[in-house]
């Protein structure tokens, strides 16, 4: 097991948190956030490009990013990661609705550490010249979305085959990121795939209005 940075079931950005003194003196601007975004970002590409961005590596970056929300004002609760902890040992299927890129890039912070994991995203992400070797390195399971039936049958064997091979996967199951959790827009892929795999499911609920103020 990695580092865990969430030994607690549950987490709270401090009251009292202390902010550096750059984040002082930037006041946690968006040019700061961008700033600090980015340096995170082509570090992690860097270290993809030399096929160095492992698992611990992906972890700790975004652990880094959730800080640098954290210094920026962002506030953070996080709840039931006794769920996660519970499943620690074998592969599950993580549910979720997706609102904005930012629970793209920090949960590998909270799951990394306890299992190996990886995501369902669009195929062109992983051709994006800044993220797409960071993408690609932690080998996700793409689709195009210019056929859906052709997608379909590929997420289907490619879910199958990450779980059997103890790799959970984390599935966005709404059409596009949607700022209200609107349960009726989600589909039912990922209770599909976890039954034919015969693994969990554990769902996730976030708020990640954050992102949007950047």
């Amino acid at each position: 097991m990695l580092n865990n940075f969430f030994p607690v079931n549950d987490y709270k950005t401090p009251e009292n948190k202390k902010r550096t003194f750059w984040d002082k003196l930037t006041f946690g601007t968006s040019i700061y956030f961008n700033y600090a975004f980015l340096k995170i970002i082509l570090s992690n590409r860097k270290l993809a490009l030399k096929n160095k961005y492992d698992r611990e590596q992906w972890a700790l970056s975004s652990f880094n990013i959730f800080k640098l929300v954290e210094n920026c004002g962002g506030k953070v609760h996080i709840e039931g990661l006794e769920n996660l902890n519970a499943v620690k040992d074998e592969p599950v299927v993580f549910i979720c609705n997706h609102m904005s890129t930012l629970e793209t890039m920090v949960f590998p912070g909270i799951i990394a550490p306890v299992k190996e994991v990886t995501f369902v995203v669009k195929d062109k992400l992983t051709l994006n010249p800044i993220f797409g070797p960071i993408m690609t390195a932690r080998n996700p399971i793409t689709v195009g979305r210019s056929d859906s039936r052709q997608d379909l049958m590929k997420v289907i064997t490619d879910v199958k085959q990450k779980l059997a091979e103890g790799t959970s996967v984390v599935i966005f199951p709404q059409g596009t990121r949607a700022i209200e959790f609107t349960p009726e827009n989600f589909n039912s892929l990922g209770i599909k795939l976890a039954q034919k795999s015969n693994v969990k499911i554990v769902p996730m609920a976030i708020k990640t209005d954050f992102w949007a103020q950047w």
